[in-house]
């Protein structure tokens, strides 16, 4: 009979809640839809197999012959089922477990939370349980709403940078405000000291005796002028100096190599274009990658590469003259010196004010971001975050130059980490203006008379009036002081850094430490009586109302200590009265080699992208230590001839951590060195430094051809069409490779500086005086625009445009024709831009939308490896693991790398309203929508970890029971959100379009705090028992307890309410994941079913 027995496939399908619909009625449409799906699908591929749907009868009664394979019976199963229907008849829970559900309850509207899993787990190691339910409908209009209000601020401006309407007005305004900036800022002074570099050497270039003693090339002390402008502080400028001296020098060396080569013997002066060449090549591809490597000789670099093509491409024949290497070298030192004696004698600039104001507008920030309420809290945290980047930056630039300061590195380390510290205490309050708010006293009086189902909510309403009573007062008087000590701090940091104030107030920071001490004891002493208070009853945690009071209270009392240890480091540094010395760079060299100050790094240009990419290079290289080791899962021992059931009764073996075998076998192993390393080497070879390396040296040597032939040699001289190649050489960036409106602008910046030189000359044919006055005019904006505005790169070839055309006519005067001077030398700068910005566009090209999706992704998959840091080292650790200042300090590091990166992101995604498309305009809102909803779930991670610091996350680790029953739970939640993640982040690195059904989160973290609320009412419940046996020895506990009541009191209050905290934020980061998938969606797509288009 078994033999005459057909096999079945049984579909176990989960269930869902009907919606508005008759149950009855709903099975009927059910079964016809299903039929009619599965009829449609039969005669799309009738060669399908059919899959017979069985009764929901039978289904149910099929579910004892379920093959268990790899699953277990569940751990919970002894101490009552997970079912929702059964823990309904458990003892109450928790008011924690409770809220959280509350929160959960939006995202499991659609779904039957009682999918039966047979009671059955999974057991291998390794794999967890999903649960899949219908995903909630996305209403586009409502999330594109939604997102409007996450936009940054350049994005709320009315005035696009491609629109041609508004282009007119946003000149004058731009106009307008360059007047305002000069004449009421610093701004002014260091335009002056730029432009007085420009026009002295432009002076001696002008005067006949200088301009024939520094030669033809006599502009090219201007050049030098210009590039290393004294528009910068003392140190930067003698850093300058040197490096652009040093890369001058290297230049020319390797040139007259390059020249002495080709010309020593007859068979060399035949083949010498294909000897330059070759040393051009070389050269070349080495300071290209040396440019993208070692930020900080970018100045050295690009005098490097200017100084090979003059020589190399300048007056090309096959006889040398050695007078051209003095020609070039003697102007340029003098235009280093000129500019280094302005910088020292002209409103020097010690390198200590940019630090002190970089430090003024952090604490600016940070006081307004403790005025309580404010309208604009949620992009007041974005400028909080910004301050938190920009001062590192700061402290950073200061040690890197030698400077003039009453500052200690050291100190500036201290009051950097303390100022951060304020800013995170901040970041971690949560406003809430209950606190400040008037009550009617007449509700108060009824609370007598009412009944007693509405006791509870009465008990809670006169809590939460008992702390604002109590807490109202003390809390603004603490934070007035916190902001007045802010305001001190700031006058006295820019009294030491030499900066005038409003009013010389600094000799009251000690005052205003002592009242801060006092705002402080006064708190306190009010915290104090709040806990004795007789209407803060013991169920005041069941009111989630009284907690979020406490959430503001608290971490405003916290914040309170890092105030008060950043006014006593400030006034410790006040009382030192130490004198202006020279301070000598103190950041370590393997990093300063990296980096570079801050007026290098605006002239530079890509200053946006090249904050993003080391950003971004740092997070991950963090990021990989974090993951270094991988987790190989225990192997199943049911193979080699032993069956299921022997492999479930042996007992359960945890995997290890192992270090990759790669990075293994190339760092401490000796199997394959030299492969590792050679593979090291290729593989470094692939990046961007490599690819810039390339694209430059290939540009460079096919428009260097021309001076190489015989037939091009003598207009390529005679037109100095040389510029043309040191042009491509200034403009390329190594990130950066422009859009169309930098062509169209830097195009009309050499167009215009070529015949504004030209008309110079032609004014007075050639008169001093009156090209004096022409180079006043028009170098003054284009020097701003170089040096100050956010568009240098446009701004120096329009200076150097201009340079060469008007000196080059003046020296040859005039000949052939000052129309041909100015056309031939305008052409070669805009054939040097059009060519630079083309290869940019074709090779490697930087795509500022391309590169936010894929930040994107990187930013999620680095949230998921901290949420996997976070709830081991925080939550889930075992006895003698708990974790360390050490590793609070390491986290708090990582959470800045975090911040910092988006910050970079929301930079980025300004870049991409330069660019244009034709398909359609960009559209940013579902990427700022997504990237504030992955910055929400990081700051709920943070809070997560701050909270767990407070009270004691794993609460049941003395019980093994509770902690063997809650781990599959606790698995499966955690597993759910990595793996959403990381399905998201593929999604946006390959663009390619989301599964639309993804493990459920809110299910798995329901699942886990219905374990929760079993197990913790099994605890409470044997602590009862146990508390009546100790009854006997009350009396004696009582006399031991009554000198530590408050203390136990305020424990018991401070575990209570940030408890409520961890647990709400961990709900609130499903809610944040379920965000994240939504707009993920809105970016990349939804994957949708092949018969959706049959069906519908």
């Amino acid at each position: 009979m078994a033999s005459e027995i057909s096999p079945q496939i049984h579909l176990k399908t989960p269930t869902f809640k009907p919606e508005d619909k008759d149950v009855e009625t709903t099975k009927g449409s059910e079964r016809k839809a299903s039929s009619r799906r599965y009829s449609l699908l039969r005669k799309r591929n009738p060669k399908s197999l059919h899959l017979a749907e069985e009764p929901i009868p039978q289904r149910w009664a099929a579910a004892h012959d379920v093959v268990h394979g790899s699953f277990a019976h569940t751990s919970t199963t002894p101490r009552g089922s997970l079912d929702s229907r059964a823990l309904k008849v458990s003892p109450g829970p928790s008011p924690r477990v409770s809220m959280s559900h509350l929160q959960l309850e939006h995202l499991l509207q659609v779904a039957d939370s009682d999918l039966d899993g047979y009671g059955l787990e999974e057991s291998r190691d390794g794999f967890f349980d999903a649960s899949f339910i219908r995903p909630l409908q996305r209403n586009h209009e409502e999330l594109m709403s939604k997102a409007s209000e996450t936009l940054p601020d350049a994005f709320r401006k009315k005035n696009h940078p491609l629109s041609l309407r508004r282009f007119l007005p946003q000149q004058l305004r731009e106009a307008k405000a360059f007047f305002r900036r000069i004449s009421t800022s610093r701004a002014g002074i260091r335009l002056l000291k730029t432009f007085l570099g420009f026009f002295i050497t432009y002076i001696i270039c002008l005067i006949p005796a200088s301009r024939n003693w520094l030669g033809r090339y006599n502009y090219i002390v201007v050049v030098s002028a210009i590039v290393n402008h004294p528009g910068r502080a003392v140190g930067s400028q003698l850093d300058g100096t040197i490096l652009t001296i040093l890369g001058t020098v290297a230049g020319l060396g390797w040139g007259s190599l390059a020249l002495y080569v080709s010309t020593s013997t007859v068979t060399a002066r035949f083949g010498y274009g294909g000897i330059l060449a070759t040393f051009l090549v070389i050269f070349a591809g080495l300071i290209g990658w040396l440019r993208c490597v070692f930020i900080r000789l970018y100045q050295a670099v690009l005098c490097a590469g200017i100084a090979i093509v003059y020589t190399c491409l300048a007056d090309t024949s096959q006889s040398v003259g050695w007078k051209k290497v003095f020609d070039y070298g003697i102007p340029w030192v003098l235009g280093q010196t000129v500019c280094l004696v302005i910088a020292i004698l002209v409103f020097p600039d010690a390198g200590s004010r940019s630090l002190a104001l970089a430090l003024h507008g952090s604490l600016n920030t940070t006081r307004a971001g403790l005025m309580f309420p404010s309208p604009e809290m949620p992009f007041l945290k974005r400028k909080l975050a910004w301050e938190f980047v920009n001062i590192s930056q700061a402290v950073r630039d200061f040690t890197l130059d030698f400077t003039v300061s009453r500052f200690l590195p050291d100190d500036l380390v201290l009051i950097r980490n303390l100022i951060q510290g304020v800013i995170r205490s901040i970041l971690a309050i949560a406003p809430d203006t209950t606190l400040f708010a008037d009550f009617d006293p007449l509700v108060e009086l009824a609370s007598e008379q009412d009944t007693k189902n509405l006791q509870p909510t009465l008990h809670h309403e006169r809590a939460k009036r008992t702390i604002c009573q109590t807490l109202k007062e003390p809390t603004r008087l603490l934070v007035d002081a916190m902001i007045a000590s802010i305001m001190r701090v700031d006058q006295t940091i820019l009294l030491i850094g030499g900066q005038t104030v409003a009013r010389n107030e600094s000799h009251l920071l000690s005052q205003t430490l002592d009242n801060l001490r006092i705002a402080k004891e006064a708190f306190d002493s009010a915290d104090a009586l709040l806990v004795a208070h007789p209407h803060l009853s013991s169920d005041y945690a069941k009111s989630a109302d009284v907690i979020r009071l406490f959430l503001f209270v608290h971490p405003v009392r916290q914040t309170v200590d890092k105030v008060e240890a950043l006014v006593a480091k400030v006034l410790e540094m006040q009382r030192a009265k130490r004198k202006w010395r020279i301070r000598a760079p103190s950041y370590p060299f393997s990093k300063a080699i990296m980096r570079t100050n801050a007026q290098v790094r605006h002239d530079r240009g890509g200053l946006t992208a090249g904050f993003y990419f080391r950003s971004k290079r740092q997070l991950d290289r963090a990021m990989a230590e974090l993951q270094s080791s991988a987790y190989i899962p225990a192997a199943r021992h049911a193979a080699g001839g032993q069956g299921l059931k022997d492999a479930r009764e042996q007992p359960q073996v945890i995997g290890e951590y192992q270090k990759e075998q790669e990075y293994d076998h190339g760092k401490s192993s000796d199997k394959a060195p030299f492969r590792y390393r050679a593979w090291e080497v290729l593989h470094r070879l692939q990046g961007f430094e490599s690819r810039f390396a390339f694209k430059v040296t290939l540009v460079t040597t096919l428009l260097s051809v021309p001076a190489w032939l015989p037939q091009s040699r003598g207009w390529w001289n005679d037109n100095e069409s040389w510029w043309t190649v040191v042009t491509v050489w200034a403009m390329m960036h190594p990130r950066v490779g422009g859009t169309f409106q930098d062509l169209a602008v830097r195009t009309f910046c050499a167009a215009i500086g070529a015949i504004w030189g030209g008309l110079a000359y032609a004014a007075d044919n050639g008169n001093p005086y009156v090209m004096a006055v022409f180079a006043a005019v028009y170098m003054i904006p284009m020097l701003y625009r170089f040096s100050q505005s956010s568009h240098p790169r446009s701004g120096i070839v329009g200076c150097l445009s201009f340079t060469v055309i008007s000196l080059s006519a003046y020296t040859q005067d005039g000949y052939p024709s000052i129309v041909t001077i100015a056309w031939t030398r305008g052409v070669a700068f805009i054939v040097g831009l059009v060519a630079a910005l083309t290869v940019n566009w074709v090779l490697w090209p930087f795509v500022a939308r391309h590169e936010l999706r894929k930040s994107l992704s990187s930013m999620m998959l680095h949230s998921a490896i901290l949420y996997r840091g976070v709830i081991a080292k925080y939550i889930y650790y075992t006895k003698g693991e708990e974790p360390s200042p050490k590793d609070i300090a390491r986290s708090e590091m990582l959470e800045g790398r975090l911040r910092e990166g988006f910050v970079r992101m929301r930079q980025l995604m300004e870049l991409t309203r330069h660019e244009m498309r034709l398909r359609a305009p960009f559209d940013p809102l579902p990427y700022s929508a997504l990237i504030t909803a992955c910055e929400s779930f990081f700051e709920h991670l943070v809070q997560v970890r701050q909270s767990s610091l407070y009270f004691q996350p794993n609460m049941l680790a003395s019980d093994p029971a509770a902690i063997a029953s809650l781990t599959i739970p606790r698995r499966d939640a955690v597993a759910v959100i990595l793996l959403n993640l990381y399905v998201l982040a593929c999604a946006l690195r390959a663009d390619k379009p989301v599964p639309r059904y993804l493990p459920s989160a809110a299910v798995a973290r329901r699942r886990l705090l219905d374990c929760m609320d079993v197990v913790e009412a099994e605890q409470a419940q044997r602590l009862e028992v146990d508390a009546k046996e100790k009854e006997k020895g009350k009396g004696k506990e009582k006399e031991e307890g009554e000198g530590t009541g408050h203390k136990e009191g305020k424990g018991r209050r401070w575990a209570d309410v940030y408890q409520y905290a961890f647990s709400s934020a961990l709900a609130d980061i499903v809610d944040n994941l379920q965000e994240m998938q939504r707009y993920t969606k809105e970016v990349c797509g939804e994957v949708g079913w092949e018969s959706d288009g049959l069906v519908g």
